[in-house]
């Protein structure tokens, strides 16, 4: 999500130093496009099952699904999966800003798309008409997911109950309407990687989870150079502010003392809360650290994703996840 925001003063700034050839040629050229593969997922239950991980691992939800945030961590309204949302004007996206409906439905969703063409918008960020995708839908992180991985992703979606709720299409905001023409590339074919190679898997997991996007702190558009997963990173919704945290392995302000079983634990502890519901939220506890989905993985992959960021490289970077909150003073 984040990553696309990082962009923008950088993309602004650069637009306006081009000269007209070179502004009319961004502006008619257009971005890297590859046919659909023609191909029907194969709807098994091993398929769909791990499509339904994939969902969760991805955080699928946290963007295409309307979320009650009155409750910690936003949790998934009832009969609105996969339907698309519109995000705030708080976010300071470039533009009104809009995630698909996802569901089957033929008329407001993807129900009349070909398993190749949802494969695409998944890795390719090309929608069924050939437009690009806002790149807030992190398909060049996907671009790395498996084609076994997507594929099961999409046997998922699949079975995904329709809803009908129709979602106006995204407005994006020139110069980034034009400079986000470099995102979208064709993934072409992606070999899975095997649990057994744990640093592998546990990259393989922190890069479809978007664990450096909200993690690492940006400035003037960019990420800042050697704050990879330090946090810091500030998200804005309507009345609430959340700031990332540092999960590189420094001692002091990182997870550095974390063992893996603590860092199991962490993730593991709010699965009560995911089965029978999350408490009331407030400006104390509001996050967007999706710990109602992420507690669902299995221990052994919250395992190689902890072996993944211990390889980082420590960051000192002590972080305020709720600045300027100030607990009410209890009376005596």
């Amino acid at each position: 999500m984040k990553k696309l925001v990082r962009i923008l003063v950088v993309a602004t700034g650069g637009l306006v130093c081009m000269g007209a050839a070179g502004a009319s040629y961004l502006l008619v050229r257009k971005p890297a496009v590859a046919p659909p593969l023609n191909i029907q997922v194969a709807m098994t239950p091993e398929r769909i099952a791990r499509g339904r991980y994939m969902y969760t691992l991805a955080e699928c939800d946290g963007c295409h699904s309307l979320r009650d945030f009155t409750h910690f961590d936003g949790p998934l309204v009832a009969g609105h999966r996969g339907e698309g949302v519109e995000f705030p004007k708080e976010m300071g996206l470039p533009g009104r800003i809009a995630s698909r409906n996802i569901t089957p439905d033929v008329e407001t969703g993807i129900g009349g798309w070909t398993d190749g063409e949802k494969i695409r918008a998944i890795r390719e960020g090309i929608s069924r008409d050939g437009t690009m995708l806002f790149p807030m839908m992190p398909y060049e992180r996907y671009r790395k997911m498996s084609d076994e991985d997507v594929m099961s992703l999409v046997a998922f979606l699949n079975t995904l109950a329709p809803v009908k709720h129709r979602v106006e299409r995204s407005e994006v905001a020139f110069p980034v309407s034009v400079l986000m023409k470099d995102a979208p590339q064709p993934a072409g074919h992606v070999p899975p990687v095997y649990p057994g190679d744990r640093r592998k898997y546990g990259e393989y997991l922190v890069n479809t989870a978007g664990c450096i996007d909200c993690h690492t702190q940006s400035e003037k558009g960019k990420p800042k150079a050697g704050m990879a997963f330090a946090g810091g990173e500030r998200f804005q919704f309507p009345g609430m502010l959340v700031v990332s945290a540092n999960i590189t392995p420094d001692p002091q302000t990182g997870i550095g003392r974390w063992s893996e079983q603590d860092f199991v634990h962490m993730l593991l502890q709010f699965r009560e809360s995911a089965e029978k519901g999350s408490p009331l939220s407030s400006a104390e506890s509001f996050t967007l650290m999706p710990w109602l989905n992420f507690c669902q993985l299995e221990a052994d992959d919250l395992r190689a994703i902890y072996g993944f960021l211990r390889t980082q490289k420590p960051v000192y970077h002590a972080v305020d996840s709720h600045p300027g909150f100030k607990p009410v003073a209890t009376k005596k």
